[in-house]
């Protein structure tokens, strides 16, 4: 049984604009990591009141991202007070790392107009080296469990 999805809305900006008059890819990416972030850190979605996807993390351990593949289904156009809509859930769990993957939309009704994977590792500043998560942040992480996102191969 697929878990949770995180769901939010990033207003769009004149800046993401290139000349090209469509959303540029680099602001695309820029987007899709607000949207983590807010999951990540701020989103109310911890059952003990706290916030963020990684609420539990201990102190002294940062997710550094390892990789991250995005693929581009649509042009994505400047619409005037139309956010972004951004879905993000976690699609694999390892001993030190996890991967989210992301569905970017134009409008609710649209399909993605991109998709990613990104992967994070936990890493111990006090020990320069993965920190094998605990079984709260595993739990966490499980709670959003599902599939993968289709990427081009």
């Amino acid at each position: 049984m697929p878990g949770e999805k995180f769901e939010c809305e990033i207003q769009a900006r004149f800046r993401d604009i290139n000349v090209g008059g469509h959303v540029d890819n680099v602001e695309a990416v820029r987007v899709i990591d607000e949207a983590r972030i807010q999951f990540f850190m701020f989103a109310p979605v911890a059952d003990d009141g706290s916030q963020g996807l990684l609420c539990h993390k201990p102190a002294g351990i940062v997710d550094l991202m390892g990789a991250q593949r995005v693929d581009y289904h649509s042009e994505m156009r400047f619409v005037p007070y139309a956010p972004f809509l951004v879905r993000i859930w976690v699609c694999h769990i390892g001993r030190t790392s996890f991967t989210v993957a992301t569905e970017m939309r134009t409008a609710a009704d649209h399909p993605p107009a991109l998709v990613a994977e990104s992967t994070f590792v936990f890493w111990d500043r006090s020990t320069g080296a993965a920190w094998p998560m605990d079984d709260q942040v595993r739990a966490d992480l499980e709670r959003f469990l599902g599939p993968g996102v289709d990427l081009r191969r």
